[in-house]
């Protein structure tokens, strides 16, 4: 392959990709967001020594995102125990099962909150992360306080999203 061609073959695939992406592949840079999603699957995973939970979550609101999937880890360690509890607290987590210190992972299936994430990059590889939790009953009120991004087509420079 000579390279000119290389370079229009990179061309076209950039173009595919830009065609082909959806909402949910699109991603707001390091920008933290809320969203009013619901649990469509959790499980207990081990790595080294830390245990932790693996969540999928289905975006529910903001539209623009709405059916989208979050994945992330919740910690179980000592240290990250107070954040597994206040996503339980607040996603409404059945509180017999909570005040015996027991986690059903089908009982977390279709509990509905708000997430606040955040997306970061570590060796190259995007993450996402949970900042912070609030029952559902508070969307209405956390997205009127803040804007919510508008989805862009892929087709505007960064530095213009940057000075909204």
């Amino acid at each position: 392959m000579t390279p000119s061609s290389a370079s229009s073959t990179a061309t076209h695939a950039q173009a595919r990709r830009w065609r082909n992406e959806t909402p949910c592949s699109r991603t707001l840079g390091d920008r933290k967001r809320f969203a009013n999603v619901r649990v469509d699957n959790a499980q207990h995973r081990w790595q080294a020594q830390k245990r932790y939970y693996v969540l999928q979550l289905s975006n529910l609101d903001p539209k623009a995102f709405a059916g989208c999937s979050i994945v992330s880890r919740l910690y179980c360690t000592p240290k990250a125990m107070w954040k597994l509890g206040w996503f339980l607290r607040d996603f409404l987590y059945d509180p017999e099962l909570l005040s015996q210190d027991q986690i059903d992972e089908r009982a977390l299936r279709g509990l509905v909150g708000v997430v606040k994430i955040s997306h970061t990059v570590m060796n190259g590889i995007s993450l996402v992360s949970f900042d912070g939790f609030a029952p559902a009953s508070e969307w209405d009120e956390l997205a009127t306080a803040i804007r919510v991004p508008p989805v862009s087509n892929g087709k505007g420079s960064r530095t213009e999203g940057a000075s909204r």
